[in-house]
């Protein structure tokens, strides 16, 4: 070899001491050899040479060499163990490296390293050494022919069902394993057989025949087998059970999803029936959730049983259902038709929570499901769920009967054998209720992971429930004070057809700082106010009560709208000074404030279609004409109340029959980026002439074109439809000042009954009308009036023109007078004066229905 070549070889030595290396052509010749090559195999590099690799090797690897080098060529090189024959004719086992020797402008040659292997542990490990090797490992294995038929496997493949080797041969895995998806299996390893890629980690669920109830996963990886000229012989496959790693993986996820879905909601029977959703089918193939009533009304639940429940049947309502196949089930869904319990604009914000659920067992049908509610189940005291609910503590079965069992929720159809798990609903100690899980017979039974598994789902969803339940129970003390505050039916009059609406900003209680109200007043007129207090939610509402109650209570003084606001703005202030004196000294301490109140006041008589109105910081009223025509009251602003200021004013306006007057809160009209108070009225005004129909109609269709569904403001709307007392239904007569006056006061009145058809009220009334005659003749000054009203009483009213307001006396058996007005109160249902600007009204009105009243 010439001292190039030897250089050559030596700079691509590797640096180990057992190496030998050579240079072959492409052809597979030898071009080079070396001391070490001479060495290893014993030829002189004269007999080397020259020669063809394959004369090197043993008769078994000889055949491979075309095979490695067309290797070489397409992957740059090839690596692997080869049986050498040495000169002797002695093998010799080599580890063969050949590499790429190929430089720029020279010939192209492999280089190729050879280490003796003699001393390689294992090398001579004998066949059957191996295949206890191959026959024990914990995998499976097995082996299969371009037909995908059994050609070998070993015995541990047998403990994934199927059979032992010897079963196994010439058969497809369809044939040994029915129950898991032999397509799939086949289409990856005609994949491999194709392609030569490998295939590692496919994961196949399914059932095997080691354990049909038990459903299994595996990973399995695919390799395809050559011959010695690289064509596909077959597909070497392993299987590894990851059974434990994928339940693992599937509470995992199952945990995560009742983390994402269960929760959803503010509504405890929603919430139950989410966790329903989210067990089913992936953990049971049934969940039943049961709520005692109490929880589903907020309340606390009660600890253990009832003395009524420990002697007889246990009644829970069925919050939460679902059963596999069910339209739905496991895609989060609510097959049962429950509506989520959003608000749908109603003043009341009561929710519906409608939809029947499937019913097994000993349950029975109660008021609140006829209503749309969760239907009753009742169970006897020693049913598994009772005891579950008494003690708290998980209760598991591996197999019921159905037949047996009449605790049983509904089932589906060919359910006969079950395994069962009960799980307490609890959050925070308490016990809210328990919560049902079942098997069909033909899935694995329950086990200590599942109960695990149960529990961690039941305590999220039992959190979720408790919250809920805490949320319904101020929500509902919240609709409570809400009921209190506004009136909850507007009172029965002649004078006006009234309808309201009532939208608060605060969507979750259902509170706010504006109200609405009729009052009725003497003389057949009527008061009608719309206010506005300051911020939202239950302060506001407070604050908003105590003001409803101040207007209200001097609304009874029948005063004019500007003194009542006067006199109102005064009490606005005592409010708010006693608010900040109870605050004092409680840090953080914020109170409901008053000061800022906006209210409009509005007293309309229905006599004369006479309304005086005052208005104090709040937007004026609109009528619309009896012809849909909209106009604006030029209504006089005062200062908010309790914000003090100049005096308030009134002003008066005569209202045709068949008006309707709107009184409404700056919450109605949401301001625009550009705008002006022109906009605000025209945007009303639009709405005011496109409703139509009934009252309450038009009010609704007014709210919804102004107001979006979540308001950023309070909203509170009354419109009024104006009635006008017919003139034979009033009659007045002017009357001298002089004691003569009340006999024919008396005849008169009689009369007038009489043509009313009420002659069963004259006796009563001749007494009413002489005592407030001979009352005003006797004390007061100025022209008398005498006047009756049929409306839904008999209104007596005496007109004068003194200034002194009368006084109900108690006199002395002794006395010789003083009695008129008590005799008066005593006739009357009630009675009063009014000033006005004349003068002052007395007043008294009888029942129509009841003379003794």
């Amino acid at each position: 070899m010439g001292t190039h070549d030897e250089d050559d070889v030596a700079r691509r030595r590797f640096d180990v001491a057992d190496t030998a290396p050579l240079l072959l052509d492409t052809r597979g010749v030898v071009t080079s050899w070396t001391r070490d090559a001479e060495r290893l195999l014993g030829y002189r590099a004269a007999e080397a040479v020259g020669k063809d690799m394959s004369g090197l090797l043993a008769h078994g690897d000889a055949r491979r060499v075309p095979g490695i080098l067309e290797r070489c060529r397409r992957e740059d090189g090839w690596a692997g163990l080869l049986s050498a024959r040495r000169r002797d004719g002695r093998p010799v086992p080599v580890m063969a490296r050949i590499t790429s020797a190929h430089e720029p402008g020279g010939r192209a040659r492999w280089l190729v390293m050879l280490n003796e292997m003699d001393d390689a542990p294992g090398w001579n490990m004998s066949r059957s050494v191996l295949e206890q090797m191959v026959g024990g490992a914990p995998i499976g294995m097995a082996i299969v022919d371009t037909d995908l038929r059994y050609v070998w496997s070993n015995a541990a493949l047998a403990r994934f069902g199927g059979g032992p080797p010897e079963q196994r041969l010439g058969l497809r895995m369809a044939d040994v394993q029915p129950g898991l998806d032999s397509e799939a299996v086949e289409a990856q390893m005609r994949r491999v057989l194709e392609s030569g890629e490998p295939v590692v980690g496919y994961e196949l669920l399914g059932h095997v025949r080691a354990a049909p109830h038990r459903e299994t996963a595996h990973m399995l990886s695919f390799t395809r087998l050559d011959d010695d000229h690289g064509r596909p012989v077959g597909v070497y496959y392993t299987v590894v059970d990851i059974t434990d790693r994928h339940r693992a993986r599937r509470r995992l996820a199952m945990l995560d999803g009742a983390g994402r879905r269960i929760g959803s909601s503010l509504d405890i029977a929603r919430t139950a029936q989410e966790l329903a959703d989210v067990a089913v089918p992936g953990f049971a193939d049934v969940v039943a959730v049961d709520l005692p009533e109490r929880v589903l009304r907020g309340a606390e639940p009660t600890p253990g049983l009832t003395a009524d429940e420990a002697r007889g049947h246990v009644r829970l309502r069925r919050a939460g259902h679902r059963t596999a196949g069910d339209p739905g089930a496991g895609g989060g869904g609510h097959g049962d038709g429950r509506r989520d319990g959003r608000r749908d604009g109603r003043r009341d914000g009561d929710r519906d929570t409608g939809g029947e659920q499937d019913r097994g067992g000993d349950e029975e049908r109660g008021g609140d499901e006829e209503r749309g509610g969760p239907p009753l189940v009742v169970y006897g005291g020693d049913a598994p769920p009772v005891r579950c609910l008494v003690g708290g503590r998980p209760w598991r079965a591996d197999r019921l009967d159905r037949a047996v069992e009449e605790w049983l929720p509904a089932l589906p159809a060919g359910s006969e054998r079950l395994s069962a798990l009960i799980v307490p609903v609890r959050a925070r100690g308490t016990i809210l209720g328990v919560s049902t899980f079942l098997r069909d017979g033909r899935r694995e039974p329950f086990d200590e992971d599942d109960v695990a598994l149960a529990e961690d789902l039941v305590s999220r969803a039992a959190v979720c429930v408790d919250n809920a339940r805490r949320y319904t129970r101020e929500r509902d003390a919240a609709l409570v004070l809400q009921r209190n505050l506004l009136p909850r039916r507007l009172p029965e009059q002649d004078a006006v057809e009234v309808s309201a609406c009532y939208r608060p900003a605060d969507e979750l209680t259902g509170l706010g700082g504006d109200w609405y109200d009729l009052i009725p007043l003497s003389g057949a007129r009527v008061a009608l106010v719309v206010g506005e207090v300051p911020g939202h939610g239950i302060d506001a509402a407070a604050a908003m009560g105590r003001v409803r109650t101040a207007v209200r209570t001097l609304a009874a003084l029948d005063l004019r709208p500007e003194e009542i606001l006067a006199h109102l703005d005064d009490q606005v202030a005592r409010m708010d000074l006693e608010e900040d004196v109870t605050a004092e000294g409680r840090p953080g301490a914020e109170g409901a404030q008053a000061a800022g109140t906006a209210c409009v006041y509005a007293v309309y008589d229905p006599v004369d279609g006479r309304c005086v109105m005052a208005a104090a910081g709040h937007p004026a009223p609109a009528v619309v004409g009896p012809d849909g025509a909209v106009t604006f009251v030029e209504l006089p602003q005062g200062p908010p109340l309790g914000a003090g200021g100049p005096p308030f004013e009134s002003t008066e306006v005569i209202l045709p029959e068949g008006s309707t007057l709107a009184l409404h809160t700056d919450g109605l009209l949401a301001r625009g980026d550009e705008w002006t108070p022109d906009s605000d009225r025209e945007r009303l005004r639009r709405a005011l002439e496109r409703s139509a129909g009934a009252l309450d109609l038009r009010c609704r269709t007014v709210i919804d074109a102004l107001v979006p569904a979540r308001p950023h403001d309070d909203v509170a709307l009354l419109m009024a439809r104006t009635r006008r007392l017919s003139a034979d239904r009033v009659a007045d007569w002017e009357l001298p000042a002089e004691p003569a006056a009340v006999a024919e006061a008396r005849k008169t009145a009689s009369r007038r009954l009489a043509e009313w058809g009420l002659p069963e009220l004259s006796f009563t009334t001749e007494l009413v009308v002489s005592e407030l005659v001979t009352n005003a003749i006797r004390y007061a000054t100025g022209p008398i009036r005498l006047r009756l009203i049929r409306e839904r009483t008999l209104i007596c009213e005496v007109f004068d023109g003194g200034a002194t307001s009368p006084h109900l006396r108690h006199p002395r058996a002794t006395d010789e007078g003083g009695r008129g007005l008590l005799l008066v109160s005593q006739l009357s249902r009630r009675w009063g004066t009014r000033f006005v600007p004349e003068g002052k009204v007395i007043w008294a009105e009888q029942s129509l229905t009841d003379p003794g009243a």
